[in-house]
């Protein structure tokens, strides 16, 4: 399996860390911690260092609650930092909804379409069919500042299924290869805790889509709920959120800790790969 995007074709027989470099002022865990372009563009290079394997570059918060911002304020937020991600040799998303960034980032050179709104704007679809870039198609409801208010579901792998099958077949329909497609559940968007739960454990019924899949977990309010920590002592918590994701089929994980992930992802497929001699007692036996 593969994901096709402008200038890379990404392996996924393993999963692959999605690094997210905000540069915002208000996201729920990092936000104007890299708003300055230099101290972004800086994160950059580091997340890269640690072993990322994808750049995922945003303007705009969509913590729940967050407000929106135009689009303009968007792009002069990551204009520099896109610029400077594409020449550090590994594929470069952009995080947004709005059509008019996803056309200034793809003139730009990125590589993936990140989009929580599943290329539901005008004009969205088609400003990435026929660019050849990777899009990931995620489920949410409503907008940031509402979406919990839309939290009620009778089955919410079910109804998270219909809805990424309909954007995924409406994307195709408007030009963008299968190839180029990745699905994301959309963990804590428009979810209570209960049901992201019971979507992870659902997880791989997802996979019958036929698409690869993204979760974010990373830091989310769910493993606070479970845990009772703050939002910057959840790394063991994301860790073993991601785990127990890509066991579920993930093949891209999108994190904010890069090289606390590579490790463990490393550590997992170490032991699934792991070939266990038999004991003296279990040869006897024989």
């Amino acid at each position: 399996m593969h994901w096709q995007t402008r200038r890379f074709r990404i392996d996924l027989s393993r999963p692959r860390v999605m690094a997210i470099v905000n540069v915002t002022p208000d996201s729920f865990s990092d936000g104007g911690r890299h708003g300055d372009s230099r101290a972004a563009i800086a994160h950059c290079e580091r997340l890269v260092a640690e072993g990322a394997d994808i750049l995922d570059i945003g303007g705009e918060s969509t913590r729940p609650g967050a407000p929106r911002v135009d689009a303009d304020s968007e792009w002069a937020r990551i204009e520099t930092v896109v610029t400077a991600a594409v020449t550090l040799g590994v594929p470069v998303s952009v995080d947004t909804c709005k059509t008019e960034v996803m056309r200034r980032a793809l003139d730009a050179g990125v590589d993936i379409v990140n989009d929580v709104q599943a290329l539901q704007q005008p004009g969205a679809l088609a400003a990435v069919a026929g660019s050849g870039a990777g899009v990931c198609l995620m489920h949410m409801r409503g907008e940031p500042a509402s979406m919990m208010e839309l939290a009620a579901y009778d089955d919410v792998v079910a109804d998270v299924a219909a809805f990424l099958a309909q954007r995924a077949r409406v994307a195709r329909e408007s030009g963008i290869p299968a190839e180029c497609i990745v699905l994301d559940p959309g963990y804590g968007f428009a979810k209570t805790s209960t049901h992201n739960l019971q979507l992870l454990a659902g997880q791989r019924r997802l996979l019958g889509l036929g698409y690869p899949l993204l979760a974010g977990w990373s830091r989310k309010r769910t493993l606070g709920d479970i845990t009772g920590r703050p939002v910057d002592q959840r790394l063991a918590a994301s860790l073993a959120a991601a785990l127990r994701a890509a066991s579920a089929g993930a093949s891209v994980l999108r994190v904010h800790d890069v090289a606390a992930t590579v490790d463990a992802l490393k550590v997992w497929a170490a032991v699934d790969a792991a070939t266990i001699p038999a004991t003296e007692y279990e040869e006897e036996a024989r």
